[in-house]
């Protein structure tokens, strides 16, 4: 086939391509082909062969011409060394021993014994008043306090008993502590007692020489009823 047939079925091919691409119904993106470039490549004419050229001849060796003669020279005679006269070594001082002169020690003094203190003189004995003998401890009392609200459900039901607090008294007489050393049996009396006392009650506080101290104070509150 010609070149020239080559291209046209190339540009039919292209052509008929493109037509159906466009034709479709949904629109894809085309990758557009590249371009086809065909060139005619006309033959090349045969260049003329260069006529063989003569092989050079080899060039004959040379001669190997006959080694010089070389004459020794004769070695320098080797110095000769004198040796040198060593010089005479200075004479060494003499050293005469010289008497040392001996010197006669001088007497030590015998130490002087200082003399003995003199004994202190004795201060008279100040009499110390006797201590004063020390005040029996007095124990918190309870004044004149209110006393505890009888609980109406308990007078119902006939509740009675006697509670002991265990109550620890301020120097100024005012409740710091309050405990519940021995229940009534029933806990509405035993709550009476402890809200009326932490609220309400004061105290003669403990006394140690004279000035108020805290102490602990046992306080019994007893409901009783009564026909």
């Amino acid at each position: 086939m010609s070149p020239v047939s080559l291209l046209t079925v190339s540009l039919a091919h292209a052509g008929l391509l493109g037509l159906l691409l466009f034709s479709a119904d949904t629109p894809h993106p085309i990758t557009p082909p590249r371009p086809l470039t065909i060139s005619l490549i006309s033959p090349e004419a045969e260049k003329p062969q260069p006529a063989p050229q003569p092989k050079p001849q080899p060039r004959p060796a040379p001669r190997p011409q006959p080694p010089e003669s070389v004459s020794a020279k004769p070695l320098p005679p080797p110095p000769v060394l004198t040796a040198k006269p060593t010089p005479a070594s200075a004479p060494q001082p003499m050293i005469e021993d010289v008497p040392v002169p001996l010197v006669e020690p001088k007497p030590v003094p015998e130490p002087v014994p200082a003399p003995e203190p003199l004994p202190a003189p004795v201060a008279a004995e100040v009499s110390k008043p006797a201590p004063a003998p020390p005040t029996p401890p007095r124990q918190a009392d309870y004044l004149a306090n209110p006393k505890p609200h009888y609980p109406p459900l308990s007078r119902r039901l006939g509740e009675a008993g006697t509670v002991r607090l265990n109550i620890l008294v301020n120097p100024d007489g005012s409740v710091a502590r309050l405990e519940l050393a021995q229940s009534s049996g029933y806990s509405r009396l035993d709550r009476s007692a402890m809200d009326t006392v932490q609220s309400s009650w004061k105290f003669e506080p403990a006394r140690q020489d004279g000035k108020p101290v805290a102490a602990w104070v046992i306080v019994p509150i007893q409901f009783t009823l009564r026909s």
